[in-house]
């Protein structure tokens, strides 16, 4: 009897432990706001929106101690649109990130399922649009570079390694999934960041292949890399940019460039681009170009200011784009898990271009080669 009795006890002791080492977080961002633009299809209008500086979301992450410096990690992250209480990333359950893995301390992580891309984890900070402080109307043209995480890759492996003095670097795989067709609808990338007192600098590739369009091969792999939200439909998709940082007492600026080549192009997907019905372009090639020079400053603990300038370039074909935008944007925390905010956005292309302006994020372009958008928000933490 006492030794079941200690057993018992024993038991309970190992079970405490065990569960002391084990935990799982539930977690979100509700961000809500007003928006007044200008132009929508030659209209003014006013719409409740949401996510409009950061997508609207609730997850779960988890991790279990293995011992050694190595746990077991995962993370189960949704996204829905806080004004309509719809699934978001073409209704996916967890559409924003879906993982599991195993991260140790000294070598870094190894997680598998659905999840961001290099030139989301590496340049996007670097960005306006990657961050708080600009987000999804501060996407460059399309989000063509996808620094404000329009897509995530699917059936991915991806690596990230732990930080060495400062020095960070990862890679991803997203296999196609199909028998008979390895490269059709698959994607890779890799990057790589270094941070030194206030300085940050980083750089990635991505590639996707037949990301929505027919192959030579074969029709297109609809259970791929990707699929439902990519931006782009082409045979192939080239991405890479570069960027740094300086953060200097309240303040920080930075310069971000990146590029976007693509080939076999159909148009851009209807959800991607903030235009309903999506866009189709008179050619088969694109080539992006993306220069944004951005700042932002800590008025008080909590009141901040930040502001970006984007100028993008476009060849398609015979066709030459211009974009201009300016953004603008201020925020006041009310706590340390919510504030409110006021941001503007101004959107120019050049007279003629052959598609009209479109701030990303708001459903409908412009009916003319202008677009404003001006949002009151509030976001919340938990």
């Amino acid at each position: 009897m006492k030794k079941t009795l200690m057993v018992a006890a024993l038991t309970g002791v190992f079970a405490t432990a065990a569960h002391a080492q084990s935990s799982v977080t539930l977690y979100g961002l509700i961000d809500a706001g007003i928006t007044y633009t200008n132009n929508q299809h030659d209209h003014s209008n006013w719409q409740m929106t949401s996510g409009s500086v950061n997508g609207s979301r609730f997850g779960l992450r988890g991790a279990e101690d293995l011992g050694g410096g190595l746990k077991a990690i995962f993370t189960l992250e949704n996204g829905f649109g806080i004004n309509d209480g719809t699934l978001k990333q073409n209704s996916r359950l967890f559409g924003r990130q879906a993982f599991v893995g195993l991260a140790s301390d000294q070598f870094g992580a190894v997680t598998l399922g659905r999840q961001y891309d290099s030139m989301v984890d590496y340049v996007g900070p670097l960005a306006l649009t990657g961050t708080q402080y600009g987000g999804t109307q501060f996407a460059h043209p399309f989000d063509n570079d996808n620094l404000n995480n329009s897509f995530r890759i699917n059936n991915s492996v991806k690596y990230q390694s732990a930080n060495y003095g400062g020095f960070k670097f990862g890679a991803l795989y997203g296999f196609s999934n199909q028998a008979a067709g390895f490269a059709n609808n698959r994607a890779y990338s890799a990057g790589a960041s270094y941070n030194w007192g206030g300085l940050n600098v980083a750089a990635a590739y991505m590639q996707l292949n037949s990301n929505g369009a027919n192959t030579a091969a074969a029709a297109f792999n609809s259970g791929g890399a990707v699929s439902g939200d990519n931006t782009f439909i082409a045979e192939r998709q080239q991405t890479w940019g570069a960027g740094a940082n300086y953060a200097f007492g309240p303040a920080t600026v930075g310069l971000v460039y990146s590029q976007t080549n693509l080939s076999g192009l159909a148009g851009i997907s209807q959800g991607s681009s903030g235009v309903a019905g999506g866009v189709g372009f008179p050619t088969n090639s694109a080539h992006f170009q993306n220069f944004e020079a951005n700042a932002r400053y800590a008025l008080t603990p909590a009141l901040s200011i930040a502001g970006a300038y984007t100028y993008t370039r476009a060849n398609l074909s015979s066709s030459h784009m211009h974009w201009n935008q300016f953004n603008l944007q201020t925020a006041y925390s009310l706590s340390k898990r919510t504030d409110v905010y006021l941001q503007g956005v101004y959107q120019q292309t050049n007279e003629g271009a052959i598609v009209d302006a479109s701030i990303n994020g708001l459903g409908a372009a412009s009916s003319n080669n202008k677009q404003i958008a001006v949002t009151a928000g509030l976001r919340h933490r938990f």
